[in-house]
C-alpha cells in the first residue's frame, strides 16, 4: 500500500470555533474507502496511523475526531488501540444493527468512546432502525440536505435539550449555517464552514506490530479471556502459531480444543512473554533481529533471575520492553502509550529508573563487555567507514588530528 490517503474537514461550534474533524479514509483513485475482511490488514494500519504522533500533523494536538465505523470494525478488534478522549466513533446510516454490534457499541461506550450517527435523515424509519442506540449517542448527525422539513423539526423537538447534540450536516451556504443557527444546532458541518482537504500519510507501520501491542494491551488492561480468545480468533495466523508454540511446550500431550484452554493452561504471564518472542523474532524487518531476540532474552533473563520471587515476571517483562524500540526502529515511548504496563515496568523502560534500574544497569554492562570482545576479536574484518557511520550516527565525533598516517 503507497501509503494512505484521506480527506480532513472541520466541525464547527455556534460560535464556529473548531470542534472536531472528520477524516474519511480515501484510494489512491480518490474513492470512499469502508473497512471490510477484505481490508483488514489496511483497517490495521490505517488505524495505527492515526493512533499518535501522525494524528497530531493532522489534525492538531486537541481536535476531536470524528471516524466512520461498520460492523467490521467495530466487532474486530481494531478500534481498540485509539483514545477515548479524542475519538469520536460515527455510526454508518446503513449499518446492520446485529446483537454483537450493540453489544460493541456499549463495551466502547463504557470504555469512554463517544458515538455519532452519520446522515441521519430525520424519517422514522430512521429513528425507528437506531431507537436502541439512542442512550449510547452523544451526536446526531442531521443531514439537511435529505432531511423533509417537517421531519427535521420533529427530531429537533425531541432531542433539543437533551444530552444528545445536535450537528447540521450539508451546511453548504450562509444561508444554511444562519437557517441552522436559528434552529438551535449545536455543531455544523459542510462546504460553507469547510471544504475536504486532501492529506497523504506514509503508509510506514507494519499492521502486524499493531495487532500485537493491541493484544498485549488486552492482557494488561484485564479482560475476559472470552474477549482475549474472541481478539485472537480474528487473527488466524496468528492463533495457529500460538497454538504450535503450545504443543511444542507441552509437558503432556494434549489435545487443543479450544483457544480458551490454551490461553489458560498457558497463563497470562506466559503468553506475555511469548507475544513479546514473536514480536522480535517474527516481525521485525531488520536484517539484525534474531540477534536482537537473542540479546532481549538473556537480558530478560538475567533481571528475572536477579529479582524478587515475586517480581520475577515483571523483572523478565521488563528486559524484554527495553529492547522493543530497536524491533520497531521507532521512539518507545511511543510504544509505551498503546499499552497499560506496569508502573515499575513503565518506569524502568521510559526513565531507566526504579526497583529494576540497577539491574538493567548490570545487564547492559555485561553485555557492553561481551560486545567489546567480540569487537576486538574482529577487528581487523571491520572497515573503519562503518565505525565511523556507527559513532557519527550516536553523536561522537572523530578527532581528525589524533589520526596520524605514517
Amino acid at each position: 500500500m503507497d501509503g494512505l490517503y484521506l480527506t480532513k474537514q472541520k466541525i464547527v461550534d455556534a460560535q464556529k470555533h473548531i470542534y472536531a474533524h472528520e477524516l474519511i479514509f480515501k484510494d489512491a483513485a480518490n474513492r470512499s474507502i469502508r473497512f471490510s475482511n477484505s481490508l483488514k490488514a489496511t483497517s490495521q494500519l490505517i488505524i495505527s496511523a492515526i493512533g499518535g504522533e501522525e494524528l497530531a500533523k493532522i489534525v492538531g494536538q486537541t481536535s476531536k475526531v470524528f471516524i466512520n465505523v461498520d460492523e467490521i470494525t467495530l466487532t474486530k478488534g481494531i478500534l481498540d488501540v485509539l483514545d477515548a478522549k479524542r475519538f469520536v466513533f460515527n455510526i454508518l446510516e446503513d449499518i446492520r444493527l446485529s446483537e454483537e454490534v450493540i453489544r460493541k457499541i456499549v463495551m466502547y461506550k463504557k470504555k469512554g468512546f463517544m458515538f455519532s450517527l452519520e446522515h441521519f435523515d430525520s424519517s422514522a424509519r430512521m429513528i425507528v432502525k437506531f431507537q436502541r442506540l439512542f442512550n449510547y449517542i452523544d451526536i446526531i448527525k442531521m443531514d439537511i440536505l435529505i432531511s423533509e422539513v417537517e421531519n427535521l423539526e420533529k427530531v429537533m423537538q425531541k432531542f433539543q435539550g437533551s444530552r444528545i447534540k445536535l450537528l447540521a450536516q450539508g451546511v453548504d451556504s450562509k444561508e444554511d449555517f444562519e437557517d441552522c443557527l436559528s434552529m438551535g444546532f449545536d455543531y455544523f458541518q459542510g462546504l460553507y464552514i469547510d471544504k475536504p482537504v486532501a492529506v497523504h500519510i506514509q503508509g510506514s507501520k507494519e499492521p502486524t506490530q499493531f495487532v500485537i501491542l493491541n493484544l498485549i494491551k488486552i492482557i494488561k488492561d484485564n479482560e475476559s479471556t472470552e474477549e482475549l480468545e474472541y481478539f485472537l480468533r480474528q487473527q488466524p495466523d496468528l492463533s495457529f502459531k500460538l497454538i504450535r508454540f503450545f504443543n511444542n511446550v507441552a509437558k503432556l500431550e494434549i489435545r487443543v480444543e479450544s483457544l480458551t484452554q490454551v490461553i489458560t493452561l498457558m497463563g497470562r504471564n506466559k503468553l506475555l512473554r511469548w507475544l513479546l518472542v514473536y514480536l522480535y523474532s517474527e516481525v521485525s524487518t531488520s536484517p539484525i533481529s534474531r540477534t536482537i531476540l537473542d540479546l532481549a532474552i538473556n537480558r530478560a533473563k538475567f533481571m528475572e533471575a536477579e529479582a524478587a520471587k515475586e517480581n520475577k515476571d515483571k523483572a523478565y517483562l521488563a528486559g524484554m520492553f527495553s529492547m522493543l524500540g530497536s524491533i520497531f526502529d521507532t521512539d518507545i515511548k511511543l510504544l509505551m502509550q498503546y499499552v497499560n504496563m506496569d508502573r515499575e515496568i513503565t518506569s524502568l523502560v521510559l526513565y531507566k529508573k526504579g526497583i529494576f534500574a540497577s539491574s538493567l544497569m548490570r545487564a547492559e554492562f555485561a553485555e557492553k563487555n561481551y560486545l567489546q570482545k567480540v569487537l576486538m576479536a574482529n577487528f581487523e574484518k571491520i572497515d573503519p567507514v562503518d565505525i565511523i557511520y556507527l559513532l557519527e550516527d550516536n553523536g561522537i565525533s572523530i578527532d581528525k588530528d589524533a589520526i596520524k598516517m605514517k
